[in-house]
């Protein structure tokens, strides 16, 4: 993995939002002070990754912080995550790294995963607009969640940083449901 205070590798992946095709690229995002924040997960519909991400969109991060943008990667076509993000509501966008690529950058690749191979790892990182990252997490266990309260601190850190508010402005609340609900 990556560890904070690495330059963060640039990419640009074919993703999903509001249903809408198009391409994300970190250097645009980045720039003009702009903060992102990168969920990798193994796959769409599996009962952990639906949970992790559920629960991001029940804590409305892009919400929380407008200069903050919040992508979530796997190696899902934008196909599969159309009906992943239509199936649970979610409203930021899902980038596809379907060569693992983009993983493998990060140095969060499994090479074979229940049979799948070049599967990104459940990892997380908030990456500043300098793209120098800021937070890093990774873990090899696919069913083991993140703690997102350590992505808040840093969050704040780098808010206060940028002078735009402190971080006794933010509150945040995370809940993992057992069981997601579909919108469907």
């Amino acid at each position: 993995m990556i560890n904070e205070g690495a330059s963060a590798p640039s990419f640009t992946l074919p993703g999903l939002r509001d249903g809408e095709q198009t391409g994300y690229c970190l250097d645009e995002s980045t720039a003009n002070d702009r903060a992102a924040l990168l969920v990798f997960y193994p796959f769409d519909f599996s009962p952990i990754c639906t949970n992790e991400l559920c629960a991001i969109r029940d804590a409305e991060w892009f919400q929380l912080t407008p200069a903050l943008d919040v992508w979530a990667i796997s190696g899902d076509s934008v196909y599969a995550h159309r009906a992943f993000a239509e199936e649970y509501g979610l409203n930021f966008p899902l980038l596809s790294d379907s060569s693992g690529r983009v993983a493998e950058s990060y140095d969060i690749c499994y090479d074979e995963w229940e049979n799948h191979e070049r599967v990104p790892q459940r990892a997380v990182f908030l990456i500043d607009s300098e793209q120098t990252i800021r937070y890093a997490w990774a873990t090899e266990d696919a069913l083991e969640k993140p703690d997102f309260f350590p992505v808040k601190d840093a969050l704040d850190t780098l808010e206060a940083e940028r002078d735009e508010f402190g971080p006794e402005d933010v509150e945040l609340v995370v809940e993992y449901n057992e069981e997601p609900e579909s919108l469907t």
